[in-house]
Formats: structure tokens, sequence, C-alpha cells
């Protein structure tokens, strides 16, 4: 435990911030499955809709540096080629 007052508030500083950034993955995890939910029920309008969702949090994930930039691109990028896929199929 710490001694040092600022130590303290220190710790509580990072929990709040652990909390915060936990949700904030979560919904990226959530979020990506339901990308590939759609995609493996080969629904194009839903997977591309999908895609969007989970485009807009991941950059908002490495915005605020929750994600690392290029994991956030490496991941839109896998799931863009995914349902590109499937669009051409249908």
């Amino acid at each position: 435990m710490a001694n040092i007052r600022s130590s303290e508030k220190d710790i509580r500083r990072t929990q709040a911030r652990t909390a915060r950034n936990q949700g904030v993955k979560s919904r990226i995890r959530t979020l990506r499955k339901k990308v590939l939910a759609a995609v493996e029920s080969g629904d194009a309008k839903a997977a591309a809709e999908s895609l969007r969702e989970f485009s807009s949090a991941a950059d908002k994930a490495a915005k605020t540096k929750v994600l690392h930039r290029n994991t956030s691109s490496r991941l839109k990028g896998r799931l863009a080629v995914k349902v590109g896929k499937i669009g051409r199929k249908a």
C-alpha cells in the first residue's frame, strides 16, 4: 500500500482509468463479434453496417490510446476484407 498521498491518488486514478478502458475494450470485442456473426450468416448489408459501427469505435479507442493505432487499423482491415468477400459472393 502506498504511503505517500500523491501515490494513493495515483492508485485511485489508475483504477478509474483501468475500469474505463476495460469498458471500451469490451465494446470493441462485442462489436467485432457482431461483424463476424454477420459475415458467417452471409448478410452483406448487416455486415457492412456492423463494420461501420466497429470502425468508428476502434478509431475512438485508438484516438484515446486505449488501443494502439496500428492495432485498430489491423483489426479494421482484416474485418473489411472478410466483409468485402461476402459482398462479392452475393
